[in-house]
């Protein structure tokens, strides 16, 4: 089993990267705040206005650990890593199979398929800690018209309808995911998705925590071998990591929304922590940026049972487990792909 490594975030502006024989330095106005061997590292993520030497890069690269770029608000720029390290007779049935809108719609049924089991289970969970809540009718209907849909995608359906089938449930999930919010209501409520840029506080939350998951997702699809941009329910876009987006589906309500729930509704970020900028996007202050990520690397480090392998591990390794599950089934050593739904 994979190491659980820990990501760096490095989130002070004007900070920088350097390198100290096999340790990375974060050196803010001049002064070392912290020294970490680089073995200890699984990634590094710099939001705004960060420095990285070229020998920290060669470091990073030599030791495939990537380092990426993002805006100070969270969007990807860039990706910077060592030589690709993938199986290339792995790649190739990724590539044949991608090629195949049947053997794609095989897949993206069963990810659509957790996704909406996923999305679910955020409200069940919901209705049963708070059972006698005003909006129960909502959350009871959008639960059974997700099991309707749930059914619908153990039948075998072109790879157009279970993109549907996806868009439907998401449409019911995010329709009700404003009555899971029980605190700050004036603060944080949700009336539908806005992404770029995010128009109020809880798309901005969720925007940054999407952000963070895809970047885990990307590191551990590229770990195992696989072409992260040939994905099956997502298709060949330039730019778009299609696969890593692909994997990702299974983890958004259980990682992502979930954890901003919990964030709003224990009063862990405030309404104060989010400003409007003049062109009418929401963006977090420092502190909130801060307690947000640590909040995410805690959830990461804790323990539960892979539904699949039935082992207890961390969570931040599910995605890497997900990632070799689906290269045993490309590679013809599982029957079907085992897609990550929680119980």
């Amino acid at each position: 089993m994979k190491q659980h490594l820990n990501t760096l975030f490095i989130t002070t502006q004007g900070t920088y990267l350097a390198r100290q024989r096999e340790c990375a330095l974060v050196r803010v106005n001049g002064q070392t705040r912290l020294r970490l061997p680089i073995h200890t590292l699984g990634s590094i993520v710099c939001f705004g206005r960060v420095g990285c030497s070229p020998a920290l890069m060669e470091l990073c690269g030599r030791q495939r650990v990537p380092i990426s770029f993002l805006t100070e608000r969270g969007r990807f720029i860039a990706r910077i890593e060592g030589p690709v390290a993938g199986n290339v007779l792995l790649r190739r049935q990724q590539y044949r199979r991608a090629d195949s809108l049947e053997d794609s719609a095989v897949i993206a049924s069963a990810i659509v398929a957790a996704k909406v089991a996923n999305s679910r289970t955020v409200l069940q969970r919901s209705l049963r800690d708070r059972p006698e809540t005003a909006e129960a009718p909502q959350i009871e209907q959008a639960v059974r018209e997700l099991r309707v849909h749930l059914n619908d995608l153990a039948k075998p359906h072109p790879l157009d309808q279970v993109r549907g089938i996806e868009g439907d449930a998401a449409r019911t999930y995010f329709g009700v995911l404003n009555h899971l919010i029980t605190a700050q209501k004036e603060e944080f409520f949700y009336f539908e998705r806005s992404r770029r840029p995010p128009l109020d506080n809880m798309n901005a939350l969720l925007s940054f925590l999407y952000t963070m998951l895809a970047h885990d997702v990307a590191s551990a699809v590229q770990a195992v071998g696989f072409d992260p941009a040939v994905g099956f329910l997502h298709r060949d876009r330039p730019g778009r990591p299609g696969l890593s987006l692909d994997i990702m589906e299974e983890f958004r309500a259980f990682m992502a929304d979930r954890l901003a729930l919990s964030l709003i509704n224990l009063r862990q970020v405030q309404g104060s922590g989010f400003r409007t900028t003049e062109s009418g996007a929401v963006t977090m202050d420092d502190a909130t940026r801060k307690e947000v990520i640590v909040a995410y690397q805690k959830r990461k480090q804790e323990e539960m049972n892979h539904p699949f392998l039935n082992e207890k591990i961390t969570i931040g390794l599910f995605p890497y487990v997900q990632a070799l599950l689906l290269a045993r089934y490309i590679r013809g050593d599982l029957d079907a792909y085992p897609p990550f739904i929680w119980k």
